[in-house]
């Protein structure tokens, strides 16, 4: 069992890498506005939002390499493409420059919502799924708290502040690379492309040896009741994960998660914070998406993935709705840090310990990497537009608005989780994929 945590915590390294590129931004984003002299709609949808469109292609296409050479060589390329990235936004010298390194940085975190959840689904013992997988969620939180302390940090370098900011992320991108090469492959993959006895030699590894034939069977099982070489994720049969991967995703974005991270220092700003201020209680939201996001990690394999979504949808639209009176009412101070840490940790103690699990979970194994790839895509494709009309919004509507509708779209997610969404802790991946599967009328509420 050491082995396997210790493999799928460097494999969900990826997702270090993931929050630190998403986070990044938010301390080099008016100073990069000011420098090429951008509108906010220019801003926000090229400079801002390009990496996020880089996210959406490698959520598209991430599933094929992920398929064809596998979950490790995929991630070992994914911390290759962020090291490009890094370095190659770092010495842009105009804002196309910079947008098509930024780009190729969203192929990376596109593909790593993939690979990295598939890859330790798969090694990852039933009981401590949950927990295990989680670890990616746990360290994009991780990325996300690092890049904003490093922003504040770097803030006083210069005027090419924002050139150290973006450039830093190289360092380590290049160490996840090498521990990649540390990791064996998949053994459910393996099996999968018919290796069986290097995934033999895995489960050897794993201390697993014992539920080879048990897996060869439920593979073959599985096999002789479809025809897999034509399969894919849209046929009828798939309706029901299809459906779940679809709307977890949608709701994930629809809270303004990304929107906020991409902001943060500008939405502090906007509620009268000074610049300064705003970097400190950007900080202070990565310290409590940490902390909350621990406690999701210890919670997920002990309650289940339906409470922690119930927890984190209450949570949600008390908060949203607070920052949107906040702004609607000119609450200075404090109050929208306040009512914003309560957001974040809504969002780190549900959708954000959950997402990567569940989608993960609910697609049988020759399907998982296509089904993470749909749901990845629903999410990205939201998270690139969501983002890119914030300054436009801000601007003509008015945050306590776009705040608001935030708030609604978290009541739909509470009627998603209470009516739609099954539980699937504890139960193995064959199990479910057979469960989902099968049932026409299968009962989501128990």
């Amino acid at each position: 069992m050491k082995k396997i945590v210790v493999w799928s915590l460097i494999a969900s390294l990826a997702g270090f890498l993931f929050g630190f590129d998403t986070v990044v931004i938010s301390g080099a984003d008016k100073k990069l506005q000011v420098l090429w002299n951008s509108s906010d709609a220019f801003h926000g949808t090229v400079v801002m939002g390009m990496a996020l469109w880089g996210t959406v292609f490698g959520a598209i296409f991430g599933g094929i390499p992920t398929n064809k050479i596998g979950r490790k060589n995929t991630l070992l390329w994914i911390g290759i493409l962020f090291f490009i990235s890094a370095i190659g936004s770092a010495l842009a010298n105009n804002p196309f420059v910079f947008a098509a390194f930024r780009f190729i940085g969203g192929l990376g975190v596109g593909a790593s919502t993939i690979a990295a959840p598939a890859y330790i689904s798969e090694i990852a013992p039933a009981k401590d799924r949950g927990k295990l997988v989680a670890f990616y969620q746990f360290n994009i939180v991780l990325g996300i708290l690092v890049a904003f302390l490093s922003n504040y940090l770097l803030r006083d370098t210069g005027e090419n502040s924002w050139r150290w900011m973006m450039g830093v992320q190289a360092i380590p991108s290049f160490i996840y690379t090498l521990f990649i090469f540390t990791i064996p492959k998949s053994p459910r993959w393996l099996l999968s492309k018919s290796r069986n006895e290097e995934a033999k030699k895995v489960l050897h590894l794993m201390g697993q040896e014992a539920d080879y034939e048990k897996l060869m069977v439920e593979i073959n099982q599985h096999n002789n009741n479809t025809t897999i070489s034509n399969e894919n994720i849209f046929l009828k049969k798939y309706r029901t994960p299809l459906i779940l991967a679809f709307f977890i995703a949608l709701f994930n974005q629809l809270s303004g998660i990304n929107a906020f991270l991409y902001y943060s220092p500008r939405i502090f700003q906007e509620a009268g914070l000074g610049e300064s201020t705003a970097l400190l209680s950007s900080i202070g939201i990565g310290v409590i998406n940490l902390v909350f996001t621990l406690i999701g990690v210890f919670l997920i394999d002990r309650l289940g993935r339906k409470v922690l979504m119930y927890i984190g949808s209450v949570g949600y639209i008390v908060s949203l709705s607070l920052v949107a009176m906040a702004f609607f009412f000119h609450w200075q101070g404090m109050a929208v840090p306040i009512f914003l840490f309560l957001f974040i940790a809504s969002h780190a103690i549900g959708q954000g310990a959950v997402i990567w699990v569940f989608i993960s979970e609910i697609f049988p194994n020759h399907l998982r990497a296509s089904g993470q790839a749909f749901g990845s895509t629903t999410h990205w494709v939201l998270a690139a537009i969501i983002p890119s009309l914030i300054p436009f919004l801000f601007s003509t509507i008015g945050p306590g608005v776009v705040f608001l509708f935030f708030a609604i779209m978290m009541v739909f997610q509470l009627l998603f989780v209470a009516f739609l969404m099954p539980e699937t802790k504890g139960i193995s991946l064959e199990e479910l994929s057979k469960e989902l599967i099968k049932k026409e009328n299968y009962d989501y509420s128990k």
